[in-house]
């Protein structure tokens, strides 16, 4: 398998960064996704203090992790959020990314959003220099119920019609919000995905279970199958958000241990792939 294999570090979310760092590296995974969520996952942020910036980009290279996608998640719906987000490409160029991520409004908690794909197409045009300068790519997330699907995207992607921007296609995401199944979806939007949330799930629409990859329900290996045979050649990046209880209750110091198997469970999942 061409594709290199990504841990996103929102699967560690409610740890500290330097634990989701250890995490990923004990559990085998050589690229990382980092978080740049604000209000939620926070690995690298763009005031951040210098010096603990630069201890754990030296932590990444001394565990040999290297980030390929960046989760940089604002409202690109609000004008107001545009300079966050091109704070956020710098950010991720910096750290060596190649992919920045992000949903069309917030990832969590956005409030009283109003969505409209013309606003959209324009605010993420006027993203184009700043991408390109960056040499960054950005995946918009299959994320909300107005862009639940990876089809629902597919209008955006052409109207800004550039190289630069594509859909992150969220496995978990289109059953959580979209109510789709990814291995009969991807079918209606292969040829717009440049990245990949490889994130398992039980139970259907709104229910929020996404266990580490290969252990829920959605025919993952179907979907990877077919993706790789349209020529798919970039990342699948693993999220892991458990139950809506252990993501969002204070963790408890074994509750480390919970993560790093679903992560080692995860990349066992991609060697039994080879």
């Amino acid at each position: 398998m061409e594709n290199k294999v990504v841990l996103s570090l929102n699967s560690f979310h409610g740890f500290n960064t330097d634990q989701a760092l250890e995490g990923a590296a004990v559990a085998g995974f050589q690229y990382i996704e980092p978080c740049a969520v604000t209000g939620w996952t926070e690995n690298f942020m763009p005031d951040m203090d210098k010096t603990e910036k630069e201890r754990l980009k030296k932590k990444m290279v001394d565990l040999k992790l290297m980030p390929i996608g960046f989760s940089g998640h604002c409202n690109l719906m609000d004008s107001k959020r545009l300079d966050d987000f091109r704070k956020n490409i710098v950010l991720a160029a910096e750290l060596g990314s190649k992919y920045i991520i992000s949903s069309t409004g917030e990832a969590h908690f956005g409030k009283d959003e109003k969505f409209a794909d013309d606003v959209l197409v324009e605010n993420i045009k006027s993203l184009l220099p700043d991408l390109k300068k960056a040499g960054i790519i950005l995946g918009i997330e299959v994320h909300g119920d107005e862009y639940g699907t990876g089809s629902s995207l597919r209008s955006v992607v052409e109207k800004v019609g550039s190289d630069l921007v594509g859909v992150n296609y969220d496995t978990g995401n289109a059953l959580f919000y979209g109510g789709k199944n990814c291995h009969e979806e991807i079918k209606e939007c292969y040829d717009i995905v440049n990245y990949v949330h490889l994130k398992d799930k039980i139970g259907g629409l709104k229910e929020w279970n996404f266990p580490a990859a290969g252990k829920g329900e959605l025919k993952l290996s179907e979907f990877m199958d077919f993706l790789e045979s349209k020529g798919y050649k970039g990342p699948y990046s693993v999220e892991i958000e458990y139950t809506e209880g252990f993501t969002m209750n204070p963790k408890k110091p074994s509750d480390i241990d919970i993560a790093i198997q679903a992560a080692k469970d995860s990349f066992e999942f991609f060697k039994s792939r080879l």
